[in-house]
Parts: C-alpha cells; structure tokens; sequence
C-alpha cells in the first residue's frame, strides 16, 4: 500500500502551520517503512497532485474551521473530505479543495482518504502556534501514527533507533 501524509498550511499565520508543524513532528519522532511519504505541502494546491496519484491512502494534516474549541482535533474520512473544505479558511485551502477535485475528475483520488483537521484559534501573523493549537500536537500526531498502524504500517519511535545504535556501538 503507497501513502502520503501531506501536512498542510502556512507557518506564518499563527495555527494556520498546525499540518507542516504535526508532519516535522511526525518525522522527529518515527521512522517509517518505505511506502509511506511525508511531504510538506505548504501553500501548494493543485501541483501537487502528482504526489497523490496511485497513491492508495492519502493522509491530510491542516488546520480546519470545524466550530469546536481551538485545538480539537476532528478526523474526517472518505467523501467528506472534500466537502470539509468547503468552509476555508485560508487561500491554500482554495488549492487544496482544487486539488481533491482535480484528482477525482482524474479517477486519481487515493481509495483511503482521511483528514486530520485541528481547530484554530487564531490565523494571524505570527510564527509560534496558539498556547491551545500547540496542547493539541501530542493528540494530533499520535492520531496520525494511529491511523497509519490501523492500516498496517509499522512505525518505529526514533528512540529506539537511537538505543539500538547505541547498544551497537557499546558493543563494538
């Protein structure tokens, strides 16, 4: 099975950064086997669809307007994928809602489709994530490696590889 996590938003604006910020995190904290990708999409919208196509699980991180408290983290799956970014929030989200469509008229759209949304609290200019946004990373990324051990990928905490470089060397 070939996946793609793509982390989504714009670092500048405060909690709009949550998808590129879990994806670092995401790769700080694991190794994963050969069929996953992870892929900072930023901003980008529709040219990135030659990293979705024959994929067979497209895996989203971004920020979304869902009218919960700041920082909840919603998963969406399927066909409500698409329809969750009917209410942007950003510009990118315009892309990325052309994208989705692009890749179904395209017969393209990866058969697994899930989006881990997190609800901002503020979109502003800023660097750093909300005190709230940035509680939910911890939730939001065991979410993700979750989600990629339900469909069989086994991921590997880079503690472990560290140990075990570790007792290697110790052993030489």
């Amino acid at each position: 099975m070939e996946i793609l996590v793509l982390g989504i938003g714009n670092v500048l604006l405060t909690d709009e950064g949550i998808g590129v910020r879990a994806l670092k995190e995401l790769e700080r904290m694991y190794t994963f086997p050969v069929n996953v990708e992870l892929l900072d999409g930023g901003t980008a919208g529709i040219e990135l669809l030659r990293h979705i196509r024959k994929r067979d699980c497209l895996i989203i991180i971004d920020a979304m307007k869902c009218n919960q408290e700041p920082g909840t983290v919603v998963r969406v799956e399927g066909e409500d994928v698409p329809a969750a970014f009917r209410t942007r929030i950003s510009p990118h989200q315009l892309g990325l809602s052309d994208l989705l469509a692009a890749a179904m008229l395209t017969d393209e759209l990866p058969k697994n489709l899930v989006l881990f949304g997190v609800e901002p609290e503020s979109i502003d200019i800023g660097l750093d994530l909300t005190d709230a946004v940035e509680a939910s990373v911890d939730k939001l990324v065991g979410a993700v490696a979750d989600e990629l051990r339900s469909i069989g990928c086994s991921l590997v905490p880079t503690d472990a590889i560290f140990s075990e470089k570790a007792r290697f060397w110790d052993t030489v």
